[in-house]
């Protein structure tokens, strides 16, 4: 693992998606349970990314949600439903990552749903430059139905109190802590312990970043020396990937 200020991890990851060699533009996928600091981090990434002059398409899976009808066939709290019902992940292989692809036409749409007035969304299709580089976060977005997609894999790791804590935080102006706790520990935790038991997330991500204190991360690198920043000295293979936290769906503290 490596240790360094929030700059320094910024300048891995940028260094990270430049050393990317694709015929097309380069899919970043920044995962990670809710509240753990993901949205942010690929924010800032993407502001690095065009100081370097680079043509970047921020998105999240949050513009990829099925509507509010069809979210919560298991309830509002179901932690099931959360992981099965919630994205339309055909609709974004459709419309944005195959587009942006191998023998992909590089015309994409950036979102299909509008989540404040739950209503589907279809925005012009955009042509991407070939040298673009998308920057997107999100929940599950290693799973089966994406995890082949994506060029660059970062997971943003957080533990379990923090979440929740930063939950209350973030969200207390819409709803009481009483509330917040309840949908974190009954729909969201138990939605990503559902997922790393499945999908294994961590085990296929190229960089996991432990963002417990944000302004000093640790990250660990899982792949290959071909553009691995100068610096990263670790171990690649399974040993390394089973090292990172929540790979166990049972340990009583998962990063959440």
């Amino acid at each position: 693992m490596v240790q360094g200020t929030r700059d320094e991890l910024l300048g891995r990851l940028a260094e990270a998606v430049g050393s990317v060699t694709v015929a097309h533009p380069t899919r970043v996928a920044v995962d990670g349970p809710p509240a753990a600091g993901k949205t942010t981090l690929a924010d800032e990434l993407a502001a690095v990314l065009r100081e370097q002059g680079r043509d970047v398409i921020r998105a999240t899976i949050d513009d990829f949600l099925f509507p509010r009808a069809r979210r919560y066939p298991r309830g509002e709290y179901s932690a099931e439903g959360c992981y099965h019902d919630t994205h339309d992940y055909e609709a974004l292989n459709q419309v944005l990552l195959d587009p942006l692809g191998p023998g992909g036409n590089r015309r994409f749409q950036p979102a299909v749903y509008d989540r404040t007035a739950d209503a589907v969304l279809s925005p012009p299709v955009t042509s991407a430059p070939v040298d673009a580089v998308l920057v997107f976060d999100g929940v599950f977005l290693l799973r089966p139905e994406l995890v082949d997609r994506w060029d660059l894999r970062i997971f943003v790791s957080t533990a379990l109190e923090t979440t929740v804590d930063r939950a209350v935080i973030r969200e207390s102006r819409v709803s009481t802590r009483a509330d917040i706790e309840r949908r974190w520990r009954e729909r969201y935790i138990p939605s990503q312990q559902l997922y790393f038991a499945t999908a294994r997330p961590t085990q296929h991500a190229d960089i996991v970043v432990h963002n417990d204190e944000p302004q000093q991360p640790v990250w660990e690198t899982h792949s290959p020396k071909s553009w691995r920043p100068e610096g990263d000295h670790l171990t690649d293979g399974p040993h390394t990937r089973r090292t990172a936290r929540w790979s166990h769906p049972n340990r009583s503290n998962p990063v959440g």
